[in-house]
């Protein structure tokens, strides 16, 4: 037994770490920032004034919360924390926007063996970065330093967002008909999700994350893309006259097929044809890499498409127009049909996923190299 007292600090956590955290934050939240935020930074809760809100006809409100999940070893290993933040904006955000909701504000939490003040501010900047990007209001958020659960250089990430739609304009899957069209919007790599399976394919072959790799340069750099964060430019696109936007698949977990699905009624499928675009480089060298079946690296990673809008035959060439003005190329990949018009011999049907009693959704043909 000693004497000695012990301290919090001693113990492993550094109050006064946290604070030079907030300090150096400061100026990244400022840009992240909408009117309706109220107070400053350091209350025990973000406030929002909810009146314009109050004045809608039927105002639905719409919460999504999500991590980055293990990309964040990448940038742990890299030490690099500036772009993490857009992975977790993108995975929260663009949830929301889904059924056709703006996103309002957000707050994050992030966890960590050892508060060191300069990466918390940095892993802040990308989050703030993120959201005004998205133009949502970061409006709190939580350090917390957990000492023996963490390692001093280890963190996790994640966050949560609130947004609004009026109930005549969510986005419902019995808004979808037979013969709407799929559209796919390019992503900026990977995004956020399967990196389990990605470590594990790098650790086969022996790479480190400043290993050179032909088809995309320093490996641990490329793996980083942050993810495409899209829910401003897909507002817009919902708001445009002539583009009568049915349903949006936010491309992450479970791959291609099974987010489509998730969105679509029972009764009908979405026929998606491989060959109307080619998957960027790493999907084919993660792939190869790690002899993937392509069944499990399409029900895994997002192979190069990070939403879907599914819309009407007349609408899609509009819709086309409005993404590529906003910088997102997109492609019709596929065609809604009644389940009696698909061939279940052709090609597997993925339906049900998530646990929701939805459509169905087939790949067929292949990719474009």
């Amino acid at each position: 037994m000693s004497d000695t007292p012990i301290t919090y600090a001693e113990a492993g956590v550094d109050v006064h770490a946290g604070d030079k955290a907030v300090e150096l934050m400061k100026a990244s939240i400022r840009t992240a920032q909408r009117p309706e935020v109220l107070g400053g930074l350091g209350g025990f809760a973000g406030l929002f004034d909810a009146s314009a809100i109050a004045r809608m006809a039927h105002p639905i409100l719409a919460t999504s919360t999500d991590g980055v999940g293990t990309k964040v070893a990448i940038a742990q290993a890299i030490d690099k924390h500036d772009t993490i933040g857009f992975d977790l904006v993108g995975m929260v955000v663009d949830d929301i926007v889904v059924c056709g909701a703006e996103p309002l504000f957000m707050t994050d939490y992030i966890a960590t063996g050892k508060v060191v003040p300069e990466r918390i501010a940095a892993i802040v900047s990308g989050i703030a970065a993120a959201c005004a990007q998205a133009n949502v209001a970061l409006i709190g958020g939580e350090t917390a330093e957990h000492p023996g659960l963490l390692e001093p250089d280890e963190y996790d990430v994640a966050g949560a967002a609130t947004g609004v739609v009026e109930r005549a304009d969510l986005l419902t899957p019995d808004r979808v008909q037979v013969g709407d069209v799929v559209l796919g919007l390019a992503s900026s790599g990977l995004h956020s999700n399967g990196f389990s399976l990605v470590r594990r394919v790098v650790a086969s072959q022996g790479w480190g994350w400043d290993t050179e790799v032909a088809e995309l340069g320093t490996l641990g750099t490329a793996l980083l893309t942050p993810t495409k964060v899209y829910a401003a430019d897909l507002l817009t696109l919902i708001r445009t006259d002539g583009t009568d936007i049915h349903a949006l698949s936010h491309i992450t977990g479970g791959g291609l097929a099974a987010n489509i699905a998730r969105v679509l009624p029972q009764g009908v499928t979405a026929v998606v044809d491989r060959s109307t675009w080619a998957p960027p480089a790493v999907f084919t060298v993660i792939g190869q890499a790690g002899r993937v079946p392509q069944l499990d690296l399409e029900g895994t990673l997002n192979m190069g498409v990070g939403f879907t809008a599914v819309l009407p035959e007349a609408h899609a060439q509009a819709a086309i127009d409005v993404l590529r003005s906003l910088g997102i190329d997109a492609w019709p990949m596929g065609r809604i049909v009644s389940d009696e018009q698909v061939d279940e011999l052709a090609a597997p049907v993925v339906r049900g996923a998530k646990g929701v009693d939805a459509g169905g959704a087939q790949l067929i043909g292949a990719y474009r190299h």
